[in-house]
């Protein structure tokens, strides 16, 4: 799986946009890209091994080992929705505390969002899905009251003084639905930036969008976000979010998430796979990530799954290989 988590800077158009991005670049060094990952929440949540609550812990150890900053730790939905993610409250209190870590938390009501303050998370991200089918599927509400949901979800957070993101889901394409209006998505982007939220997010949750629209949705939310960061999350389900995450750099991308090894996916949609963060650091931009201790903790992964886990990158290696 792929996911990709955007912030955008400048929007940079026209014949001159490569060398206003490679000015940029030369002028203050490898420009930083921040990789946050989420596959202790996002990752396992669909998979059908049997994951420890101390595993659990210990994969977030090894993320932060690795240089990981922003990590995705649990979700505080229903148990009966997503049993994986039962176990919320005690993953966050087993998670190591270091100085400039950030642990999020997905949540989707009020109860969720008590949960997670309680158990001391970093930051709450909510999710709205762009159409109704998938929205009744996924959260048994209609878009409106998920955004309403939200309101209550952002005052409560921001109250707290902790930073709140929220997701558009399915913004490229609906598994029952078919192709989403960009003007559908668009709308829920000025209706969510009311809230005023540190980030909103436009989510590709089934992997169909392709670099053109990929590009289209962030230029076009960035003007009804007013201002607000955006970010972005691709899967790679038809082998395309590489190509939309060059699109999303190309636009002022700075911020991604993967999932280590590339597990999980939303247990709503098909599954997704992949990795960025090699790709990322190959482009010539600085992770601040150490990609053999990653790739370690992708093959002890493996171990603790009991399968293999997708990403092309644990299994191939960095490139170029000590010799």
């Amino acid at each position: 799986m792929i996911l990709l988590s955007v912030i955008l800077g400048p929007i940079v158009t026209g014949p001159n946009q490569q060398a206003e991005r490679t000015r940029r670049s030369n002028d203050h060094g490898a420009e930083r890209v921040q990789i946050v990952d989420v596959a202790p929440r996002d990752g396992l949540q669909a998979d059908p091994s049997d994951i420890s609550t101390a595993q659990k812990v210990e994969l977030i150890e090894r993320l932060v080992a690795a240089g990981h900053t922003r990590v995705e730790a649990a979700s505080f939905v229903s148990p009966k929705a997503v049993p994986k993610m039962a176990d919320g409250e005690a993953v966050m209190a087993g998670v190591p505390r270091t100085e400039g870590v950030s642990y999020s938390a997905l949540v989707l009501n009020q109860r969720g969002v008590e949960r997670a303050l309680e158990s001391g998370a970093d930051e709450v991200c909510g999710v709205v899905v762009a159409t109704e089918t998938f929205s009744q599927a996924n959260q048994r509400a209609t878009v409106a009251e998920s955004i309403q949901r939200w309101r209550a979800i952002s005052e409560t957070a921001r109250a707290a003084g902790i930073r709140t993101s929220v997701t558009v889901s399915a913004v490229c394409g609906c598994p029952y639905e078919g192709r989403v209006d960009a003007d559908r998505v668009l709308g829920i982007v000025a209706e969510l930036a009311e809230t005023q939220p540190d980030e909103v997010a436009l989510a590709d949750t089934i992997g169909v969008g392709v670099p053109t629209q990929v590009a289209a949705l962030f230029e076009g939310a960035a003007h009804r976000a007013g201002g607000i960061a955006l970010r972005g999350h691709f899967h790679n389900t038809r082998n395309t979010a590489l190509a939309n995450i060059t699109a999303a750099i190309d636009t002022g991308v700075r911020v991604f998430d993967a999932s280590l090894g590339g597990v999980g996916g939303c247990p709503f949609a098909p599954r997704a796979t992949g990795n960025v963060a090699n790709m990322v650091h190959e482009m010539g931009f600085d992770t601040g990530l150490d990609l053999d201790a990653l790739i370690e903790a992708s093959t002890w992964l493996e171990a603790q799954l009991g399968h293999r886990v997708p990403s092309l990158v644990a299994k191939a290696g960095g490139f170029p290989q000590p010799r």
